[in-house]
């Protein structure tokens, strides 16, 4: 992943070349998309397990149980960071960097208060990276009578100091970026321009900010809201479900053989069940379907407003269900109209988005490997001369010409 990553940069920095640089740009983009899909989708299961037990156990679920309820804090804030950490530092660095990328992840975990996800797509690689040059400059000169114990120490003391810059730098430094997003949305709504917020909100919820959006900045501005006019706009702007459910119809039809196994059932947990964070890894492989959601989420912002939609609470999960359930009486038209018409624009962009970047994997951009026409084209006296040179270098070669 940091190669990749060192590829965007290096494209960007030339990118006064012409049009080569944006194909390098593109490349390399896609190439990073595609080391993100690696950590990512190998754990879909496990996203899906969490969103299964959130939609069924949590007090606002299908079947409320506190006893099994207290699963669904601890999968999302530890167990899934650590197997992204793990994954992510498998691909690097085989078992020995899964092994440092998940103590790595660890500490991010303890240092914030947020899912770390988005910290553990990055931490876990980066230090598996570590561990790798290590082994390739020191490992590889120890005998073997130290070669387990070098092996072991180093990868403790690796991934422990990674794991403390973990909880004392990078997992601060997520939290305040989910704090800056909140203010950011905070601004729009303070401007009038609503609809712009899904610039930010969109963003913020892939990088698994969405409950520090939700609870932290539009939950307290809605109820506010609500108090004087008895419904809240601020109440639908993160717990829209139209973005990811257009995201997801469009991985289920247009997506990868993997992303149309898994993308049905993400699409019911998402859209019944209310848990957002099923589809986030589908974005984050593919980055540049963020930029569907960001026009869904406009789109039904926007409708939102023209058709004068709100809520009385919060909608918790953010399922279709939970949103029908507090929305005052005479304008359940409206809010499924803002859905749909999110859903809509989310999926026609993210179809194109798809498509694109399917095509643009699998056709070859090399010149030199196609094959000119005339070597294709065979004529009789062509197919004739042939033969007559197959037969001289059999007989020179003493062997009996064998008839066509």
């Amino acid at each position: 992943m940091s190669t990749t990553t060192w590829d965007v940069l290096t494209a960007m920095s030339r990118s006064n070349e012409g049009a080569s640089s944006s194909r390098e740009i593109g490349s390399a983009l896609r190439r990073w998309g595609g080391h993100l899909a690696s950590v990512v989708m190998p754990n879909i299961g496990a996203f899906i397990a969490w969103g299964l037990a959130t939609a069924l156990f949590m007090p606002e679920g299908w079947l409320p149980n506190a006893t099994l309820a207290v699963i669904i804090q601890p999968m999302i804030t530890t167990l899934l960071p650590i197997l992204i950490g793990y994954t992510g530092g498998r691909v690097v660095h085989g078992q020995r960097g899964g092994v440092v990328g998940a103590v790595a992840t660890l500490g991010l975990v303890v240092g914030a208060n947020t899912p770390m996800l988005l910290g553990a797509m990055l931490l876990g690689p980066a230090t598996a990276l570590l561990m790798k040059w290590f082994d390739q400059a020191v490992g590889v000169r120890v005998g073997p009578a130290f070669k387990m114990l070098v092996d072991n120490f180093s990868a403790g003391i690796i991934g422990g100091s990674v794991a403390i810059l973990g909880m004392v730098g990078i997992g601060p430094a997520i939290s305040g970026l989910a704090r800056t997003l909140a203010g950011g949305v905070q601004a729009l709504i303070d401007l009038g321009l609503l609809p712009l917020a899904a610039l930010i909100i969109e963003p913020g919820k892939v990088l698994f900010l969405n409950n520090a959006i939700n609870h932290g900045v539009l939950g307290p501005l809605g109820v506010t809201a609500q108090a004087e006019n008895g419904k809240a706009i601020e109440f639908l702007l993160e717990t829209n479900p139209g973005p990811g459910l257009g995201i997801l119809l469009a991985c289920a039809c247009f997506g990868s053989a993997p992303e149309r196994a898994s993308a049905p059932s993400a699409l019911a947990i998402h859209f019944l069940g209310g848990i957002h964070e099923i589809y986030f890894p589908y974005v984050l492989a593919k980055p540049q379907l963020i930029l569907a959601a960001i026009a869904g989420g406009a789109a039904g912002i926007f409708t939102f407003i023209a058709t004068g939609a709100g809520l009385f609470a919060t909608p918790s999960p953010g399922s279709i269900i939970a949103l029908m359930a507090v929305t005052p009486r005479g304008g359940h038209l409206s809010v499924i109209t803002g859905v749909a018409v999110s859903a809509a624009v989310s999926f026609v962009l993210a179809a194109f988005l798809v498509k694109v970047g399917r095509k643009k994997t699998t056709e070859s951009p090399r010149t030199d490997s196609i094959t000119p026409a005339s070597a294709t084209l065979r004529t009789p006296a062509a197919e004739s001369r042939g033969k007559d040179l197959h037969r001289d270098s059999t007989r020179r070669r003493g062997r009996r010409p064998v008839r066509p």
